[in-house]
């Protein structure tokens, strides 16, 4: 039996309300689960730590861990610049691709387009440094693959 889909995607984020306002207001992913733990980690001391999930149309989750420790935090963030072979990929419609270009442009996020043949990328960072990719499927994309 293989996976059935993502259940969460997980990242390290320094700045949970940046994080929440770009993934709710700009891309349109609401914020479904939002919780606290306190965790021995990696042999450190204790490390209290909230977890932020943004849900996904097929029920995953992009999910953002903030420690209360800054430095802990910057350890494990994504080292920028971010890089176009090492990128998050959602499928989206044209008009939902669209939309999410308009809120990123106008809130100043520098977009580019790439049109791959078989898909249409839109790509950005987030606040994170994360590279974010908003792809359509080509029309033909059965006979293309």
């Amino acid at each position: 039996m293989t996976p059935t889909r993502l259940h969460h995607h997980a990242f390290v984020t320094t700045d949970q309300e940046a994080t929440r306002m770009f993934y709710e207001d700009i891309i349109g992913l609401p914020l479904v689960a939002t919780w606290t733990e306190v965790e021995h980690l990696m042999g450190e001391e204790e490390q209290e730590f909230c977890h932020t999930f943004y849900g996904l149309g097929d029920g995953g989750c992009l999910a953002f861990f903030q420690f209360a420790n800054r430095e802990f935090s910057e350890t494990f963030a994504p080292p920028p610049p971010p890089s176009l072979f090492r990128h998050v990929a959602m499928l989206t419609s044209i008009e939902g691709q669209t939309e999410i270009r308009d809120r990123a442009e106008a809130a100043g996020i520098e977009t580019m387009m790439m049109d791959h043949g078989f898909c249409k990328s839109l790509y950005f960072s987030d606040p994170n440094g994360l590279l974010l990719e908003f792809t359509v499927d080509h029309a033909q994309g059965a006979e293309i693959d």
